[in-house]
């Protein structure tokens, strides 16, 4: 019993000692992360939240999504007919019941169906003028002399080019059988002047609109320290027109571990060299400020302390959850002892009760 009183002292000792240092320890937290390089504070000229500034021209990386549109698409001749073309047929000396007049499409199988008084003719493979006559020798079957006119109306390889198209890893686009093109680092009107020159291999004088879809490449983070409990990261894609507000709402607010201590980190292209724009939570809510409520730039990292308080807390209980264990598994092997231990190893209870 006397060694157990000596270990249960000792580890009270041990105990006290422990939360003294870390109470110590958090004491001397400093003001600005360690190791950060040497500000650059020039917080005056920055836009706000009514001082708002344009972004750069956009510069296309991946992985945005363009949106493409095909205006003008007219295949090099000679040009054969594929499935899915569509081709406008007009037939003088038809039926008056079957007249052949509008836009018909090239089935699977190469087929154009004229309807039911005149069957199916097979032009896939073949130039507008041979797909022609095809039809003309088609129809003199049922009529006595029928003149066709033939023309393509859109080719099926337009819908390779229509549509949202995601700038790969490699910084192209995929025309589908028109192959790649490369987009990264131009603007929106150069990507459009590249697409519409790699497309005049294929097409005379092709014309095509381009637009970001979206824009995935330029964003900014949210790091929200988690007072000991692993810090939280959000990546949100930059509009050009939020500010430190409109940031933070999307995460619905400041939790429960985090201090009122924001500012904001952005980069600059000096090296080793950073801008540290403060920003106080306070006065951009309760007092309506815009002063400290910046405009959020591609790249910025808005930074949201802990609560040093319930840092403090959470180290204590990490501190003390192994204690506890040993302390809960002492007293446990101290109760079981007792209960086998004198009396009851001898066969339990007082002798005298028995009489």
């Amino acid at each position: 019993m006397y060694c157990l009183r000596f270990t249960a002292g000792a580890l009270l000792h041990v105990l006290v000692l422990s939360v003294l240092l870390a109470s110590s320890g958090c004491q001397s937290v400093p003001t600005q992360p360690n190791g950060m390089p040497p500000a650059m504070m020039d917080c005056g000229s920055m836009p706000r939240e009514m001082w708002k500034t344009t972004l750069p021209e956009y510069v296309i990386e991946p992985p945005d999504i363009l949106r493409i549109d095909a205006i003008h698409v007219v295949p090099r001749p000679p040009y054969h007919l594929r499935t899915l073309d569509s081709v406008h047929i007009q037939a003088w000396g038809t039926l008056p019941d079957a007249p052949i007049a509008g836009i018909y499409l090239v089935q699977p199988g190469g087929l154009v169906d004229l309807g039911i008084r005149y069957g199916a003719v097979k032009v896939a493979g073949k130039s507008a003028e041979d797909a022609e006559t095809a039809i003309r020798g088609h129809l003199r079957q049922y009529l006595r002399d029928p003149v066709v006119s033939i023309s393509l109306a859109s080719i099926a390889a337009k819908e390779q080019i229509t549509g949202e198209h995601l700038v790969g890893p490699d910084g192209t686009v995929t025309l589908g059988s028109y192959g790649n093109v490369s987009v990264v680092g131009q603007t929106v009107a150069d990507a459009k002047r590249a697409i519409e020159m790699h497309l005049s291999q294929f097409l005379e004088d092709p014309e095509v609109s381009v637009d970001v879809y979206a824009y995935n490449s330029k964003v900014y983070y949210i790091i929200m320290q988690g007072a000991g409990l692993g810090d939280g990261v959000y990546r949100l894609p930059v509009t050009g027109n939020e500010t430190v507000l409109d940031a933070i709402s999307h995460i619905n607010g400041l939790e429960q571990v985090s201090s009122k201590k924001i500012w904001i980190a952005r980069p600059t292209h000096e090296p080793g060299r950073i801008q540290m724009l403060p920003v106080s939570w306070e006065a951009i809510t309760a007092l309506g400020s815009h002063d400290t409520n910046y405009q959020i730039l591609p790249g910025d990292r808005i930074f949201i302390a802990e609560d040093k308080m319930v840092a403090l807390d959470t180290s204590i209980a990490k501190l003390m959850a192994p204690l506890e264990r040993v302390m809960g598994f002492v007293l446990l092997a101290t109760g079981t002892a007792t209960r086998l231990s004198g009396p009851v190893l001898r066969g339990g209870g007082n002798p005298r009760s028995n009489f």
